[in-house]
């Protein structure tokens, strides 16, 4: 029963937040009017500003910024203690991922929808604005490199979610042209390809379409990574109520509806119990400890818990979709609370789905080489150290297994429950992986401007070398580019071949967690000088941001000299040495950059801004 009590007080804790807090930091803070003219509107151009319904935005965004790092960070994480996971992802998300993720979202739509890096230029000054979104640009091309890999490894851990995967794009492109050319209501297309999709789910794996699943489950690495990056380029450049918006939205059906599942999983497995195949019947407890202060080769909780969490409780990233397409997309500023802090709380609440699936929902059975495990037992041969939990399959796996327990407690058959996980898990990352290609574009078309100059008033190209770069189509080509070199570069110095290849987005990875987090401490910077130009409080955002810069610095040095000590003598590992020094030095020159120009910034707005009133 405490495993359903604490799911039920975070479904409480979240909703209260939104109200109260939510509300203050709109009304009080933000100032959001219905009267106000959106982006989407004032430049609506059928391609990237399309005035979108907020349903439909929040889809988009909700499973663009949750990904896979609400997953497999709170299904490491739990190896110090659900507890302590548990109180990070409930207070984290309420008091600082949702405000970074509704700051970067409004600040973007009061300057013409444009991203955090190229509004730092204005709010702060032009070296920030450069220093910014080559930091995006380094952040978003590990993502892009890592992210094909990612789905590679669901898809081939779990076949039966291809089909169900793969249908969900021409459903969505049938959607978009209903929605957008037809002007048919939402209901019932979403209706229908719910339904869809689930059917996709339970019979899509048997016959010709598991024939279909265990082919590509057989494609190498690199040729997965190869599809899903030109898959992501022609998402990228289709006008977003094409392909991103439906696919995302109708995702995000799938996906909540799934949550839900779950839930109504917990309540039967609480009251009633679970009784696994082959074995007893099964109480629903924790079977995780609930503090382990030093789990067998992990690092030490602080600062490393909120690094390893990430999404589950605030992501850097999630600045980039908040300002990079959503702020695109809305047709009225008051959607800002719903969409941007909105998801964020829900994303939130998936993070502690993962942190019970994975603390609780294992015990109740796991099997383990034929053998069925239950108790703690099962929690034990999960998570005996660090290396042993910390691999890509084994944390999805903990949340696959958990979660798929809580669905046969409410009649599904172990397969269809373990597809339907597999499904979201997929799904998460697409969604991810298509609105970072999308943003990539954006922000190598700011820094061509930067570094190239920008259009001439008439629209034609001025005669620069960046000039190609500043077109979407060139723009997006250049992004696949790099991630597609960086994901064929060899990991760890094995031979080039094909069959080392795609797993290069892996040698950077490491970085990862403490550079996005860094990223949302500097979205955090901008939002604050926004603030402070007009005179509004701003002690709730000084806080966190003062937090996320100090608890990614920290981890970092201690990455580059401590463990696993990058620049340690005898054993310098000269990339993840000279970016992890790089990062921190950039971020001091920010903030030195920020403390000169603080004292004379309050209510101070010249001609900074874009929008046409200086909310």
């Amino acid at each position: 029963m405490s495993t359903l009590l604490i799911a039920l007080l975070a479904s409480v804790g979240f909703i209260v937040a939104y109200h109260t807090y939510g509300r203050w930091l709109g009304g009080k803070i933000f100032r959001l009017s219905a009267d106000a003219v959106c982006p989407s509107e004032r430049l609506e151009d059928g391609v990237d500003y399309v005035p979108t319904s907020k349903s439909v935005v929040f889809g988009h965004h909700f499973t663009s910024i949750a990904g896979t790092g609400p997953i497999v960070g709170p299904a490491i994480a739990i190896m110090w203690g659900w507890v302590p996971a548990l109180m990070w992802v409930v207070l984290g998300s309420i008091f600082i991922g949702a405000v970074h993720d509704f700051g970067a979202l409004v600040v973007s739509l009061r300057n013409n929808g444009q991203t955090v890096g190229d509004i730092a230029g204005r709010v702060l000054n032009k070296r920030v604005r450069l220093l910014f979104l080559f930091t995006l640009f380094m952040a978003l091309t590990v993502v892009l490199a890592i992210f094909g890999l990612v789905i590679a490894a669901v898809f081939k851990q779990y076949p039966a979610a291809i089909f169900p995967c793969v249908v969900q794009i021409p459903i969505a492109v049938a959607i978009g042209v209903l929605l957008h050319r037809k002007g048919v209501d939402l209901l019932a297309p979403s209706r229908i390809a719910l339904g869809v999709m689930y059917m996709a789910v339970i019979f899509g794996n048997g016959g010709v379409l598991g024939e279909f699943n265990n082919a590509l489950a057989s494609w190498p690495i690199w040729q997965w990574v190869v599809v899903l990056l030109v898959y992501s380029y022609i998402a990228s450049v289709l006008p977003v109520w094409m392909l991103l918006q439906p696919r995302d939205y109708i995702n995000s059906l799938q996906l909540i509806s799934a949550l839900a599942l779950i839930v109504l999983g917990l309540f039967v497995a609480a009251f009633v119990g679970y009784t696994p195949p082959g074995g007893m019947v099964q109480e629903l407890e924790f079977v995780a400890p609930a503090f382990q202060w030093h789990p067998e080769g992990a690092p030490m909780i602080f600062p490393f818990l909120i690094i390893t969490i990430a999404c589950g409780a605030v992501s850097g990233f999630h600045c980039l979709v908040s300002s990079g397409t959503s702020s695109k997309q809305l047709k009225s500023e008051t959607d800002a609370r719903f969409v941007g802090y909105g998801s964020m709380l829900t994303e939130g609440f998936l993070a502690t789905l993962v942190i019970l699936a994975c603390g609780a929902g294992l015990g109740l059975g796991l099997m383990k080489d034929g053998t069925l495990l239950t108790g703690e037992a099962a929690w034990q041969s999960q998570y005996a150290s660090w290396s042993a939990a910390g691999s890509l399959g084994a944390k999805v796996g903990a949340f696959v297994n958990g979660s798929a327990n809580f669905l046969q407690a409410i009649g599904l058959s172990s397969a269809v429950a373990i597809a339907l996980m597999g499904v979201l898990v997929a799904s998460f990352a697409g969604t991810t992986l298509d609105t970072a290609c999308r943003l990539q574009r954006y922000v190598v078309q700011e820094l061509a401007a930067s570094l190239g100059g920008k259009t001439s008033d008439q629209g034609s190209r001025l005669a620069t070398p960046f000039a190609l770069l500043q077109n979407k189509h060139g723009a997006t080509i250049f992004a696949v580019f790099i991630a597609t070199v960086m994901a064929a570069i060899p990991q760890g110095g094995a031979e080039w071949s094909l069959a080392n290849a795609g797993k290069g987005g892996l040698t950077l990875w490491p970085l990862f967690g403490a550079t996005n987090q860094l990223l949302a401490g500097l979205s955090f910077l901008v939002i604050m000088f926004y603030l402070w130009r007009r005179g509004r409080a701003i002690w709730f955002i000084v806080i966190p941001m003062v937090f996320l810069l100090i608890m990614p610095m920290w981890a970092m040095l201690h990455q580059l000299f401590i463990t696993p000590g990058w620049l340690k003598a005898g054993q310098v590992d000269y990339l993840l040495g000279g970016i992890g020094l790089a990062t921190i030095a950039l971020e001091i020159w920010m903030i030195i950059e920020a403390i000169k120009l603080f004292p004379k910034a309050k209510g101070i707005l010249c001609l900074l801004y874009t929008s046409p009133s200086p909310r």
